[in-house]
């Protein structure tokens, strides 16, 4: 299936060096539940980077972008747990973005998803937009082995919360644009099929700013709401 609702919260981050398995049990054990069992989360995934400039990639999806920055939420992140508070503290270049999801295509969930921070050049968004969404995403959607295509916009009113757990953090998040994900049965061959129709000329070409992030990752957990 594609993407569960209409948002999505993206979250890139390294740990502090040498606290990696305190903030797997963590964030496995007590974080990721914690936040699947808001009300409007509908699953969380943490992925482990194969080639990226960030260590872990985790996705949130929820029913609606206001699901980000409503009361349930919210409260959660103004009091965060124990572990919370000494696990966030490990964060280390953080980035963080709500995004509104404009196109999902797929069948399923991949073991494996590559990520692009992409964002349009100047006044050339409606044609970045469509090229991704009906020329781009579609043609990899018939690519051998990939699972999913999909484009998220980044809703920056519904990023930037203010709450108790944002202290805890050792510099301000950093923001994704537009969140670019192709989720395939490995890392290789997500590769193959972006090569040339998601390659910087290519992006470039339809309306792309040339400082595209990209970042290749294997699923390490998923977690759906029950009930």
């Amino acid at each position: 299936m594609p993407l569960l609702g209409q948002a999505v919260l993206a979250i890139w981050n390294d740990v502090v060096a040498g606290e990696e398995a305190e903030f797997d049990r963590w964030h496995l054990g007590e974080h990721i539940p914690e936040r699947v069992g808001v009300p409007g989360f509908l699953r969380g995934r943490r992925y482990d980077v194969v080639d990226g400039e960030r260590r872990y990639f985790t996705l949130y999806e929820t029913e609606r972008p206001e699901v980000l920055n409503g009361p349930d939420y919210l409260a959660r992140l103004d009091n965060p747990t124990p572990w919370t508070q000494k696990c966030i503290r490990l964060f280390r270049n953080n980035k963080r973005t709500a995004c509104r999801v404009t196109l999902s295509l797929g069948h399923g969930v991949g073991g494996a998803i590559t990520t692009l921070d992409v964002g349009p050049a100047p006044g050339r968004d409606i044609e970045l937009r469509d090229w991704l969404t009906r020329a781009a995403l579609p043609a990899l959607i018939g690519a051998d082995g990939i699972i999913g295509a999909h484009l998220c916009e980044a809703d920056e009113g519904v990023t930037r919360v203010q709450a108790a757990e944002k202290t805890l953090l050792d510099r301000p998040d950093e923001l994704a644009r537009w969140v670019v994900m192709i989720e395939g049965t490995e890392a290789a061959v997500i590769d193959r099929a972006c090569a040339t129709i998601l390659a910087a000329p290519a992006l470039t070409s339809h309306g792309a700013a040339a400082d595209v992030a990209t970042g290749s990752y294997r699923l390490v957990y998923s977690l759906g709401r029950s009930g």
